[in-house]
């Protein structure tokens, strides 16, 4: 596919449930990825591990959404020694950042010393919200703000997180996989529901905390 995909072209992908890749991120042009098994993680049964409640409990990071999104996107494209190469290439960071700008993509973030150390980003339609990528500057930043991400998806009324694939970093917070077929139904019904990134910041600010966070999600998964 060539790099002439619009903004809207690419929302109608993902409600068809596809989604553009670049072979790697020197390449300007992308294709299209259609996975026969999807990885996906269930809000209401959302795992956290014991390590990790911890960790968000104590609040290590100022959390933050959307006040960085191009950055966000900038260093998750940036290749690291655990990650030497990445798909993120500039025709993707100038699409998602436009998506970004009129209200259908999304990025949590932490910070930390006034830096940006952490976050991941993502579309949002109707009731479904789909990652795309995250990093970590310093170590369990990125944990916390997927914590924190389905913190805000879940007041928001999202019915589904869509991770895209599994890997071993998402098995512990209870990724599942479901084939393609199973998938189209579960994102249908996820797209008619009215689902509001932003309800979260309606909440006092006694409740925007890690605690609060960990309190929501523990109660019903």
């Amino acid at each position: 596919m060539s790099a002439s995909l619009t903004p809207e072209d690419l929302l109608v992908y993902y409600q068809h449930g596809v989604f553009p890749m670049a072979e790697h991120r020197d390449d300007p042009d992308l294709f299209i990825v259609d996975p026969d098994i999807r990885g996906i993680l269930p809000l209401n049964e959302f795992h956290i591990p014991r390590k990790l409640r911890k960790i968000v409990r104590s609040e290590p990071f100022e959390l933050r959404a959307n006040t960085a999104f191009t950055r966000v996107i900038e260093a998750c494209a940036t290749p690291t020694r655990d990650r030497p190469s990445t798909w993120i290439n500039s025709t993707i960071l100038n699409l998602y950042s436009e998506l970004h700008r009129r209200g259908h993509a999304h990025c949590v973030e932490c910070w930390l010393d006034g830096k940006l150390v952490g976050g991941l980003y993502g579309v949002s339609i109707g009731g479904a919200f789909f990652g795309e990528s995250m990093f970590s500057r310093v170590s369990e930043a990125s944990k916390v703000a997927l914590v924190h991400l389905v913190d805000r998806l879940r007041l928001g009324g999202y019915r589904l997180l869509d991770a895209q694939f599994t890997n071993p970093h998402l098995e512990q917070f209870g990724i599942r996989e479901i084939p393609r077929d199973s998938f189209h139904p579960i994102l249908k019904q996820a797209l008619a529901i009215r689902a509001d990134f932003d309800a979260y910041n309606a909440l006092p600010s006694s409740e925007r905390t890690g605690a609060s966070a960990m309190q929501r999600i523990t109660q019903t998964s």
